[in-house]
């Protein structure tokens, strides 16, 4: 006979004091110490050769310990990055020999390939020998060594047996396949070497994932913090992220924390002697478009004309069309000075063959090249051959050539076979040229075809927001120079709160620390508790450490919420409800090592944790989600990561609505304290049941109808009589709320082809219709969809046919944009990064409560809960950190009052009747 675990009793309570005392010294817990790992040197350690900027750089750089040199092309990076190096390994053998702390003391310095002759110039002028390695075992225990990122990438070299990494022109990185390879290649770093650095190129402000990226690899935060703290979420692209416009000024205080961003020695209050750009000169060529070419709209109708602006295929296409004539343009303009020193850049292997074919003899460097390691020398001896002087014309792909390598010394002239949407790319290489030390006027000549004018326009347009945005960072090194302290002030997390409080005639919004305002609260005062609570690490919400989502695992979390659920436990009145809104959480192959991503249970620690703390489990809803918006979201889900291995996915991520009660004080019968009590509905009495008595025929007996009145009367709720709908809490209701089913007959199945002109909003809601009422045919569902692929219609940014279910555990109909985050966007405010939806909350707030009772929201954001409950008329209590979320909900709260309020004409009536009488 099974037998079943005893419900637990909630845990004896703490006094205020010892509340306090607990939660303080948890909170002071979550202070990181300093991010400083490095040591202090003096100006007089730094090798005399440095300049005064790059002596002030190296400085802050090894006090740090952890740092990133973001500089201008011409700076010295190179020789900052090797100095670096050997202060940090000096500084260790002294501590090695002392105390042995370290088997080994190397560092290694990771950069693309090409630059190796540069390196080892540079080293020879410090004094000092480097060995480019390929593999560990061609170290010794200490020393200088270098190597490329094929190297680490292709695993035949461990980052983790080296005391100081240091990454040049790491944004090559994305050159390796994108921002997905980009990441996945940071991690192998994490937590490697002591002493971690990253030095390279200015990169565009405007690529954040790159940024972040560095500062997880310098462990400084985790790149899913700081998308929280800083950015707004696109729903319907992964990585799309956008800068909170009043979280602008604190993201690049903190990214001047522990990156500097140097264009010029005048940065650093130096004389820019030496450091001036050379003047530019700008060619654009447009060259006529081939009509013929345009193509086709999904539709199967002609383009009258081409436009490469609509993606990707489309700029390939017109590239490959105008191959002939951009050719013909290029040989024109390398007439004009056939022995120049020149570089001309394309993006298409195509474009390559042409080059090779027009040019016999010219250089050209391949990522083929990268396959052997005889491939890799020839590659790097055509770069340090055009560097050096010794090959005049070089062709090569942007992506490739385009940093660590510099040219400045011989070329002066750049050719752009074409044009692209890759702007970091396309500014990484036109600086292989101009950049500081540049003896000469530069010149640009950019190929492109009319069909590609949005193209050049993007380019420019992105170029002039490079030159903004670059200009902001090195505004903040002048105001505060390399000195941490001032900037720590202003970045500093808060501790406390100050308390604001807006109340009304139905509510009352609390600006404070749940936990803090929940102690404050009498017990037993309301009867549910309604909230999305945060998800555990995902997302910080305020750069306070009372924020739940500042916390380092999900331990560290639930360890936050046991200071807050034992207080929902007692102001909840026995035999209530809390309803916790959650979601499962999607783990990053990179942190499980697993090389895929997995699903942390985020529900079932929901429900372990109430249930310590003494609330009894009693279910669950099932929000369904969108699973195309979801793997636009995480690229969790591919359909063509599918078809390479169908067991690598999973399933979409639904949402859950846990339902907990608190035990009602007797119970012998299981009824709270104070029942949510429904009115049966009205019912309707239509055959007359006529009483007979001695005098004849009199009144019906159901409803006193006068004898012969066949009028349909209401009456008081009787089982054996029809409801009048929507009179009171139906029976129909009940199965819905108590997990019964619900089916039709229906007719038929629609054909495929009913559907085929549809519009989405229509055919969604006819699918739906037809999904709910007749048998489920999986087979028919594929081939419905299938046949709107045929035609090019089925949506990729979202799921037009999504399983329905008949289940109302399942709720497939929940209105995913149907939040308050809409009258946000549409005001131009802050949204929310998760809200509940409003047909969520009305449906527990009509089943579990009743009018004029009280909901408590312990985590209200900007307001959901407490303005569905208003207009349902509950009293409704929120709390929230967020000041701004704060503001916002009292606004909405304010607003759902008035309309409750609001007279009708009805009421106007009734008063005007009133008035008469009196």
């Amino acid at each position: 006979m099974k037998t079943f675990p005893k419900h637990q009793q909630a845990p004896a309570p703490l006094t205020l004091a010892e509340k306090e005392a607990a939660y303080e010294a948890f909170l002071k817990s979550k202070v990181p110490p300093t991010n400083e790992c490095g040591f202090t040197i003096e100006p007089e350690d730094v090798h005399p050769s440095l300049k005064p900027h790059q002596r002030d750089v190296v400085r802050w750089a090894v006090r740090l310990g952890r740092a990133a040199i973001f500089e201008a092309f011409g700076l010295g990076k190179t020789r900052q990055q090797l100095e670096i190096a050997r202060l940090i390994l000096k500084y260790v053998e002294a501590s090695r020999k002392q105390d042995e702390l370290f088997p080994f003391n190397r560092a290694l310095i990771v950069a693309p390939l090409g630059v190796r002759q540069e390196f080892i110039s540079e080293a020879k002028a410090l004094g000092l020998e480097i060995w480019f390695i390929r593999r560990i075992e061609e170290a010794d225990a200490t020393g200088l060594y270098l190597t490329n990122y094929e190297t680490i990438r292709d695993g035949k070299m461990d980052p983790r047996q080296f005391t100081v990494v240091s990454l040049d022109e790491a944004g090559i990185l994305r050159g390796f396949g994108g921002t997905k390879t980009f990441r996945e290649f940071m991690r192998l770093f994490e937590g490697t070497a002591t002493y971690r650095f990253v030095a390279t190129a200015t990169p565009s402000p405007n690529e954040y994932i790159e940024l972040l990226a560095y500062a997880a690899f310098l462990d400084v935060m985790d790149v899913g913090q700081a998308k929280t703290r800083f950015f707004k979420r696109d729903s319907t692209k992964a990585d799309k992220l956008t800068l909170h416009p009043h979280k602008e000024r604190e993201f690049w205080l903190w990214m001047a924390s522990w990156a500097i961003f140097l264009q010029k020695p005048s940065d650093l209050g130096y004389p820019d002697t030496g450091y001036e750009l050379p003047e530019l000169d700008i060619h654009w060529h447009e060259l006529p478009s081939d009509y013929a070419e345009a193509g086709e709209e999904v539709s199967g109708q002609r383009r009258l004309v081409s436009n490469s602006a609509i993606g990707v295929t489309h700029a390939a296409r017109e590239k490959r069309n105008s191959l002939p004539a951009r050719i013909a343009k290029m040989m024109e303009l390398r007439a004009e000075d056939p022995e120049a020193h020149r570089i001309i850049w394309h993006d298409l292997e195509a474009e390559r063959h042409a080059i090779e074919k027009a040019i016999p003899g010219i250089a050209t460097v391949y990522g083929g090249q990268r396959t052997s390691q005889k491939g890799e020398e020839e590659l790097e001896a055509a770069i340090t051959g055009f560097s050096d002087g010794t090959i005049p014309e070089l062709a090569g792909k942007p992506g490739m050539l385009g940093q660590g390598c510099n040219f400045q010394r011989h070329c002066a002239w750049a050719i752009f076979l074409g044009i692209g949407f890759k702007f970091n790319d396309w500014i990484q290489a036109v600086h292989r040229i101009l950049r500081f030390l540049q003896t000469r006027r530069v010149r640009l000549d950019l190929i492109y075809t009319e069909a590609e004018k949005e193209i050049r326009r993007e380019l420019e347009r992105k170029w002039e927001q490079h030159r903004q945005l670059v200009a902001k960072m090195s505004a903040i090194i002048r105001e505060y120079g390399l000195a941490r302290s001032a900037m720590q002030l202003e970045l500093h997390r808060q501790f406390g709160v100050p308390r604001h409080e807006a109340t009304g005639e139905l509510f009352t919004l609390i600006n404070n620390d749940s936990v803090r305002e929940a102690w404050t609260m009498e017990p037993q005062s309301v009867h549910m508790i309604l909230t999305s609570i945060p998800f555990s690490t995902q997302y910080e919400y305020t750069p306070s450490y009372h924020d739940f989502g500042h916390t380092d695992s999900n331990e560290h979390f639930w360890r936050q919420m046991d200071f807050l659920t034992p207080e929902l436990y007692r102001m909840l009145k026995p035999g209530r409800v809390a309803l916790i809104h959650v979601k499962d959480r999607i783990v990053p192959g990179g942190l499980t090592g697993l090389g895929f991503q997995t699903v942390y249970p985020f529900h079932c620690d929901a429900i372990e944790h109430f249930s310590r703390h003494g609330f009894a489990y009693i279910g669950m809803k099932t929000i369904v989600t969108d699973v195309v918006r979801e793997n636009n979201q995480t690229y969790r889900l591919g359909w063509t990561e599918q078809c390479k291995d169908g067991s690598r996915m999973g399933v979409g991520m639904p949402e859950y609505l846990l339902l907990f009660r608190k035990p009602p004080t007797d119970q012998s019968n299981g009824y709270a304290d104070e029942p949510v009590i429904k009115t049966k509905p009205d019912c309707v009495c239509s055959a007359h049941q006529w009483l007979v008595d001695e005098n004849g025929c009199g009144p019906c007996e159901i409803c006193g109808a006068p004898f012969g009145d066949q009028e349909p009367r209401t009456v008081a709720f009787r089982p054996n009589l029809g409801i009048k709908p929507g009179t009171g809490y139906s029976r129909s209701r009940w199965q819905l709320d108590a997990h019964g089913f619900m089916r039709s007959s229906g007719n038929r199945l629609l054909s495929s082809q009913d559907l085929r002109m549809l519009p989405h909003e229509k055919l969604y809601k006819l699918y739906r219709k037809e999904s709910l009422e007749n048998v489920y045919d999986f087979e028919q569902h594929v081939s419905t969809a299938e046949l709107l692929e045929s035609d090019m219609r089925l949506p990729v940014t979202f799921m037009l046919f999504p399983p329905q279910s008949w289940h109302p555990d399942v709720w497939t109909d929940i209105t995913r944009m149907l939040t308050l985050n809409a009258a946000q966007h549409s005001k131009g405010k802050e949204m929310h990064l998760c809200p509940m939806q409003f047909d969520l909350a009305d449906r527990v707030i009509r089943q579990f409560t009743m009018e004029g009772e009280t909901i408590f929201d312990p985590f209200g954001g900007i307001g959901t809960v407490p303005y569905r409950a208003i207009l349902q008329k509950r009293r409704a209590i929120a709390c929230e950190l967020s000041h701004g979320y704060w503001l916002d909900s009292v606004m909405y709260a304010q607003n759902a009052e008035a309309k409750v309020n609001q007279p009708t004409l009805f009421d106007l009536l009734e008063a005007e009747q009133e008035a008469v009488c009196e």
